[in-house]
C-alpha cells in the first residue's frame, strides 16, 4: 500500500491524506474547496497550473464562475502571507493561470506531523458571541453537515481548549464531519461572560442560552448531544422545545445528583461535600480526573491539560456554586415527557455516573434507544471513542422530519380571585370592578413581562403557560402582589408537567389538572408549587417551604406541596 505523501514549505506543512495545512504544527482553518485548489499548486510547486485545470479539478462536472477561484486563491495568499524574501506563495501568471513559487519538499505524512508530546494541536475554530439577556455567550460553529447539531458539555468547559487535547479536537471533528456543530460555554464558565457566584446558570437560563446562541447560529431546529449534567438540560429543552430539536443524545448521564431512597446510585451528601471540599482545596490541579478518565490519570500531558482546562473553565468558587447547584437538579418526572427520538449511551464502568443511572434514565423516556459500551471513563473523548460515535452517527443520520408534536412541556399558572363575589353591589361595587380591570390588565403584562403565554383568562383553565419554571414563578408572585396593592385575594398554584394542545391557543391534560389543584390548596396570598416545578429551579435563589403531601381527585398519586417564601419578584424576566 502506497504511503501518503505530505508537502512542506517554510512554516506550513500540507498533508495530503488528512486534509489539513499546518502551520508551524497547528491546523489552520480551511475550506475543503481552498484547500483542493492549495493541494493542486503544491502538488505542482515550481509549474503554471492552468485556470481551466484548477476548475476541473476543484469543480469536477460543474460549472462555477471563475471568480470562485479567484477569491479561493485571495483567501489563501492571506492566510499564508508572505515568504522569507518577500514576494507571494501563490503567484498569477498572466492569461494562463496561477504558480506557487517556493521550494516544495515531500515527506511521508507520518513525518514530523506531531506536536509536543506525539499530538497534533489544533487551532480552535473562530469564536462568536450572543446576547442572552445581558449576558453574553461565547459559541463556535465547525463543519457545514445537513444536521445541526448542539454540543452541551458537562461541568465547566472553555471552547478554545476543547481544541487543544487531542482526543477531544478529534471527538468534535468527528461530529462535525456529518453534521454543522455548535458549541457554546454556558455562562459564568469558559469564554462566557462571568456572572456573580449566585447567578450561576439554572437549567432554564441555560435553556435560554442554547435558543441564543441556535438563533445567532441561524439554527432553526437541531439535535442535542447532552455530556454528563448536560444531559438533564439537554433533555428539559427537548420536552419544552420539541418543535425545535431533532434528536436527543445523552452520554453518561443522570437524573438526580443527590442519593434518594428511589435513586440509590447517586452519591450521598456527605460524598458530595467531601468532592466540594477538594474542589476548594485542590482546584487547579486535575481534579476528579480518577473517577472521570482512569485510562488517562497517570498520563502527564493529560493530566496538565485537564487542571488547565479546569482552571480556565471556571474559578474555584464558581466550580463548587456550580456543582452544589447541580446536586439539587431532579428531572425524573421530566424524563418521561421527552417525545422527540432519543439515544442513551454509557459505559458500563463509569465510576463518575455510574451505569444504573443510565439505565434508568433510558427507562423513563419513551422509545429512547439505550446502548452500554464497555469501559470505565466518564468523558466520552477519553478511551474508545470511535464505538461511541459510530453510535452517535448511526443514530442521528437515520432522524427523519416528524409532524409537529401534540404535547409540549410547560409550567401552568393558575390563579383564583377567591374575594370577588364580595361587594358585587352597593357603593363599592364600580370601585371593585374597577380594581378587577386593573388587576387583569396587570397580570396581561406581568405574563408578557415574564415571557409567558396567557392561555386563558377566564378562571376556568390556567391563566398562563411558561417554558421556564422560575420565570412563572416570579410572575406569579408579582401577580399576587399587585393583587393586594388593589385590595384583592388572589392564590396561585404551579405545576410542570405534558401538556395537550388544544385549539385556540388552549392547554390541557394531567398537567392542567394538577395545576389546578395546587392552586386550590393555596392560601389567601400565597404561591404554591408542586414539587416537580421546585426541583427545576435549583439554583435560582428562590426558597420554599414544606406544605405536605396532598391526593388530587382527577389524577393518582400523592403530590408534595411547597409554599413560596415571600420575595420581591424582580425587576423583569431571566
Amino acid at each position: 500500500m502506497p504511503q501518503t505523501r505530505a508537502y512542506e514549505f517554510g512554516r506550513f506543512r500540507v498533508d495530503a491524506d488528512e486534509r489539513t495545512l499546518l502551520r508551524d504544527g497547528v491546523a489552520v482553518p480551511l475550506t475543503q474547496k481552498a484547500f483542493e485548489v492549495l493541494l493542486a499548486l503544491v502538488e505542482r510547486g515550481g509549474s503554471t497550473v492552468g485556470k481551466d485545470e484548477l476548475m476541473r479539478r476543484v469543480w469536477p462536472e460543474q460549472f462555477v464562475d471563475d471568480g470562485n477561484l479567484t477569491q479561493h486563491v485571495y483567501t489563501l495568499r492571506k492566510i499564508l502571507g508572505e515568504p522569507e524574501g518577500g514576494g507571494q506563495y501563490i503567484e498569477t501568471v498572466p492569461r494562463r493561470g496561477y504558480k506557487f513559487t517556493p521550494r516544495v519538499e515531500i515527506r511521508h505524512a507520518d513525518e514530523g506531523a506531531a506536536g509536543e508530546g506525539g499530538a497534533r494541536v489544533e487551532a480552535p475554530p473562530e469564536t462568536h458571541y450572543t446576547r442572552s439577556g445581558d449576558v453574553n455567550i461565547a459559541y463556535q460553529v465547525v463543519g457545514d453537515g445537513p444536521l445541526d447539531v448542539v454540543f452541551v458539555m458537562g461541568w465547566v468547559s472553555h471552547l478554545e481548549y476543547f481544541w487543544k487535547e487531542e482526543s477531544f479536537s478529534s471527538f468534535l471533528r468527528r461530529l462535525a464531519s456529518f453534521s454543522r456543530l455548535i458549541l457554546f460555554d454556558k455562562r459564568g464558565t469558559g469564554l462566557s461572560d462571568r456572572v456573580p457566584l449566585n447567578e450561576l446558570p439554572t437549567l432554564e437560563q441555560r435553556m435560554d442560552d442554547v435558543r441564543c446562541v441556535m438563533e445567532a447560529a441561524g439554527s432553526e431546529r437541531a439535535a442535542l448531544v447532552g455530556v454528563s449534567e448536560g444531559g438533564p438540560m439537554s433533555a428539559l429543552f427537548a420536552a419544552t422545545y420539541p418543535e425545535r430539536t431533532a434528536a436527543l443524545v445523552m452520554i453518561g448521564t443522570y437524573a438526580k445528583r443527590t442519593r434518594a431512597p428511589d435513586y440509590p446510585w447517586a452519591p450521598t451528601t456527605e460524598a458530595r461535600e467531601r468532592f466540594f471540599e477538594e474542589m476548594r482545596e485542590h482546584w487547579g490541579g486535575p481534579v476528579g480526573l480518577e473517577e472521570r478518565a482512569p485510562s488517562r490519570a497517570a498520563d502527564p500531558r493529560f493530566r496538565e491539560w485537564w487542571a488547565t482546562y479546569l482552571r480556565m473553565g471556571a474559578s474555584p468558587g464558581a466550580a463548587v456554586a456550580l456543582t452544589r447547584m447541580n446536586a439539587e437538579v431532579d428531572v425524573r418526572s421530566v424524563l418521561p415527557t421527552v417525545r422527540v427520538p432519543t439515544l442513551v449511551l454509557h459505559r458500563d464502568g463509569d465510576r463518575c455516573l455510574k451505569v444504573e443511572e443510565g439505565r434508568y434514565v433510558a427507562g423513563l423516556i419513551p422509545g429512547a434507544k439505550y446502548v452500554e459500551l464497555r469501559g470505565e471513563d466518564h468523558l466520552p473523548f477519553v478511551g474508545e471513542q470511535d464505538e461511541l460515535l459510530d453510535e452517535i452517527e448511526g443514530f442521528l443520520t437515520g432522524v427523519r422530519h416528524k409532524p409537529g408534536p401534540e404535547r409540549v412541556l410547560a409550567t401552568l399558572l393558575f390563579t383564583r380571585i377567591t374575594d370577588a363575589p364580595r361587594r358585587a353591589a352597593g357603593p363599592g361595587a364600580g370601585r371593585r370592578r374597577e380594581s378587577l380591570e386593573r388587576f387583569r390588565a396587570q397580570v396581561s403584562r406581568e405574563v408578557v413581562w415574564f415571557r409567558g403565554r396567557e392561555v386563558d383568562a377566564t378562571g376556568e383553565g390556567p391563566l398562563a403557560a411558561f417554558d421556564g419554571p422560575a420565570r412563572a414563578i416570579r410572575c406569579a408572585c408579582a401577580v399576587v402582589e399587585h393583587a393586594a396593592r388593589l385590595g384583592l385575594e388572589v392564590r396561585a398554584g404551579l405545576h410542570t408537567g405534558e401538556c395537550d394542545l388544544l385549539e385556540g391557543d388552549r392547554v390541557g391534560g394531567p398537567a392542567a389538572e394538577i395545576g389546578r389543584g395546587v392552586s386550590e390548596r393555596a392560601g389567601p396570598g400565597e404561591v404554591l408549587v408542586s414539587q416537580t416545578v421546585k426541583d427545576l429551579v435549583a439554583g435560582s435563589g428562590l426558597r420554599f417551604e414544606e406544605r405536605g403531601a396532598e391526593v388530587f381527585d382527577a389524577v393518582p398519586g400523592r403530590w408534595q406541596l411547597y409554599k413560596v417564601e415571600r420575595q420581591s419578584a424582580g425587576s423583569g424576566a431571566e
